[in-house]
C-alpha cells in the first residue's frame, strides 16, 4: 500500500513525479480546477436555481456568498481521487504556486473532504533533488493566495456577465467584456481623445 496520494495539476507532470517518488507514492493529476461557479443554467444546483443571483454564482448581498459546483467533465477525475484517498495515510498538494494552484488546492480539500493529514507541497522545478525537498519541507495552505484568486473569479463573473450584454447590443460582432480588457479599451479611448 502507498504511503501517500500526491496531486499535481497536470498529466505530464504526475507520470515524471511518479517516477521520482517511486512505490510509498501515488502521484495523481488533478488536471487544472475540479470545481467552479456554474458556467450555465444546467449546473445551478437546484438549492439556489429560483434565487436571482443564481446565474452569476455569486450572492452579492450575502458578502459575496459563492456557489461552486463540480462540473461533469470533472466527475470522473473527483471518483477517481477519492478512490486513491481511501489508500493512503497522507496527502500532498502539490499544485503551482501561485493564485490559481492555491484555489486548486483549496477546492480539492473542499471536495475530497480527506481524513488524513494534508500537506502543501510546492517546488519549482521537476528534478529528483527538488521533489525530494518539496516532499520534506511541505508548508500550510495560503489563505491569502486562495483569497486573491477568488476575488479575481468574482470579478471577471460579475464585469463579464454585466457588462458583456450590453456590449453585445452596442457593437455588432462584440464577443465579451471583462474586467482587464473593458480598462484597457477604456485607456486606448481616453489617449485617442
Amino acid at each position: 500500500m502507498a504511503r501517500a496520494l500526491v496531486i499535481v495539476e497536470s498529466v505530464a507532470k504526475a507520470t515524471r513525479i511518479q517516477a521520482m517518488l517511486g512505490k510509498d507514492f501515488i502521484v495523481k493529476p488533478s488536471v487544472g480546477h475540479i470545481r467552479d461557479l456554474p458556467e450555465s443554467a444546467a449546473d445551478i444546483p437546484a438549492s439556489v436555481k429560483g434565487e436571482k443571483w443564481a446565474r452569476l454564482g455569486i450572492n452579492v448581498n450575502d458578502h459575496f456568498k459563492p456557489v461552486y459546483v463540480v462540473s461533469s467533465g470533472r466527475k470522473k477525475i473527483v471518483s477517481e481521487l477519492k478512490a486513491a484517498l481511501k489508500e493512503v495515510e497522507e496527502l500532498y498538494l502539490a499544485t503551482d504556486e501561485d493564485r490559481e494552484g492555491e484555489a486548486i488546492a483549496w477546492h480539492l480539500i473542499e471536495v475530497l473532504n480527506p481524513k488524513v493529514p494534508v500537506k502543501r507541497m510546492v517546488f519549482h522545478e521537476i528534478t529528483p533533488a527538488a521533489i525530494e525537498k518539496a516532499v520534506s519541507e511541505t508548508r500550510d495552505l495560503d489563505t491569502h493566495l486562495v483569497d486573491a484568486q477568488e476575488g479575481r473569479r468574482f470579478l471577471d463573473r460579475l464585469v463579464g456577465y454585466e457588462v458583456s450584454p450590453v456590449l453585445w447590443r452596442a457593437v455588432d460582432k462584440a464577443r465579451s467584456a471583462g474586467r482587464v480588457q473593458s480598462v484597457a479599451v477604456r485607456l486606448v479611448c481616453e489617449r485617442e481623445l
